[in-house]
């Protein structure tokens, strides 16, 4: 399955809503990546196995299940969640990049992929459209807690 969709960050529209700096979401979305129990709410805990600039590596404890990512970054840019195949998890990647059209006009599109095909049947139809559902409210709650990082002023700026 592959699903996208996009969330707007910056709407000039609307007065009510903080702006956010390029730096500030892009902080919020690197502290996902290294604090995640600050936005899964479910994850037991996470070990980070190994740092670098580009990226990291990490074990992530649901429970009984035990789950290893890498997560690349691509500076102010995007960051790619890849989990290898192992013990019953199929292969799967997410990518979070920020798109700025105009100045100061910010979103991020979520872009996930499981490897599998395009093809589906009736039950795994409606299974994929229940996990693009999960999968939305997630990046929205990602969002919202990124703007309440921002306003406790975790984020700099």
């Amino acid at each position: 399955m592959k699903f996208e969709h996009l969330i707007e960050i910056n709407d000039p529209h609307n007065p009510l809503i903080e702006r956010l700096s390029r730096s500030q979401l892009w902080r919020g979305l690197v502290l996902r990546a290294e604090t995640p129990m600050d936005f899964v709410p479910y994850l037991d805990r996470c070990h980070i196995i190994e740092r670098g600039e580009q990226g990291l590596s990490r074990e992530l404890h649901y429970g009984d299940l035990v789950v290893h990512d890498r997560v690349t970054f691509l500076p102010q840019r995007q960051v790619v969640y890849h989990v290898p195949p192992q013990e019953g998890i199929p292969e799967s990647r997410l990518t979070m990049t920020i798109e700025e059209p105009e100045p100061d006009i910010l979103f991020v599109r979520f872009e996930y992929s499981d490897g599998a095909g395009e093809t589906e049947d009736g039950a795994e139809a409606f299974y994929n459209d229940f996990r693009r559902s999960a999968y939305t409210e997630s990046d929205i709650d990602t969002i919202r807690t990124i703007r309440e990082m921002a306003d406790a002023g975790r984020l700099g700026d």
